[in-house]
């Protein structure tokens, strides 16, 4: 049975894993409080969009599929 390099474990290889994560999370920049606020208000906007135009969609094609079919009353 041979062992592939994937399952090979180098004695530092944890170590240093576990250091690369705390240098990237150094790297790392918190948004300002006003970006914060302003990113949250474009998702949520964005999001309002979203569920508006797929509600309509939705109507829109129930009431066609109602009078497509006859299904009204």
């Amino acid at each position: 049975m041979t062992t592939t390099s994937a399952t090979k474990r180098r004695p530092g290889g944890v170590r240093l894993f576990l250091r690369q994560i705390v240098a990237e999370l150094k790297k790392v920049v918190r948004p300002t409080r006003s970006e914060l606020i302003t990113y949250t208000s474009v998702v949520l906007v964005f999001v309002l969009a979203v569920m508006t135009y797929v509600s309509l969609l939705d109507f829109g094609f129930g009431k066609l599929v109602l009078w497509v079919f006859g299904g009204g009353s």
